[in-house]
């Protein structure tokens, strides 16, 4: 039964992630939202499939689906000959990454997805809370930090070897919805201690989310803009897991 089951939480995560991607792509080619919006609407939603993870028997369906996601963004290129990845590369590829040829954002997304998921897989498979809390603050947390920092950013922050606009407003609204995220992550899947993830105390996972969503915002605030997506769940992931065991 185990095995059956997880072949079914990995069929409705792979429908789940291709549903998060294809939707906006259509309503791009429609015109009907900006390139920027179809963006930010894929990085947002089709991260949130790593929730699935502390959920398989055999934790390594976990790594399978985001390696293989990492391939197909990896291929989805402005010279691919298969439509559906050229159109993804049309769809929410940005100007800094023509010189590339290759959507290097959202690879790197993947990428520390994979890598996150892989290490506490083999490491940690019990404390699954360290890598889902870093992986919100980038799909979510970053996500937010450029919408409000676009709309609302009046004090900017200028780092000069960074490839975009930091601002006050923006790097606020990451501290605070990462300290949520954080706290959810650490909440759901250490406090109340579901399945095989071991078990935390509250005042841990208050402190943790501070220290991570802390960490995340000075390390997304001093990242390139093509490299926080590797910078921020990773450095934070690790740093918040290592100082746990000090």
């Amino acid at each position: 039964m185990t095995l059956l089951s997880d072949l079914f939480l990995v069929l409705i995560t792979y429908i789940y992630v291709f549903a998060t991607i294809l939707i906006p792509v259509f309503l791009r080619k429609k015109e009907k939202i900006s390139k920027f919006q179809a963006r930010k609407v894929v990085h947002l939603f089709a991260g949130l499939s790593v929730l699935t993870t502390p959920y398989f028997d055999w934790s390594w369906w976990a790594v399978i689906i985001a390696g293989s996601l990492t391939v197909l963004v990896y291929m989805s290129s402005k010279k691919s000959k298969v439509k559906q990845l050229k159109e993804l590369y049309e769809s929410i590829g940005e100007e800094a990454e023509e010189k590339v040829g290759y959507l290097q954002g959202p690879f790197h997304y993947c990428i520390s997805i994979t890598v996150l998921v892989l290490v506490f897989v083999i490491f940690a498979p019990g404390q699954m809370y360290f890598p889902i809390a870093g992986i919100l603050l980038m799909i979510i947390s970053d996500t937010l930090a450029s919408v409000i920092g676009k709309r609302y950013g009046r004090h900017h922050i200028k780092i000069p070897w960074i490839k975009g606009i930091r601002s006050i407003e923006g790097s606020l609204a990451f501290f605070i919805s990462g300290y949520i995220l954080c706290l959810f992550a650490f909440t759901l899947l250490g406090v109340t201690n579901p399945l095989t993830q071991t078990h935390i105390g509250l005042l841990d996972a208050l402190i943790y989310s501070l220290i991570a969503s802390a960490l995340a915002t000075f390390i997304e605030i001093f990242s390139p803009s093509t490299w926080d997506d590797l910078t921020v769940p990773i450095l934070t992931t690790i740093i918040i897991f290592l100082l746990t065991l000090i």
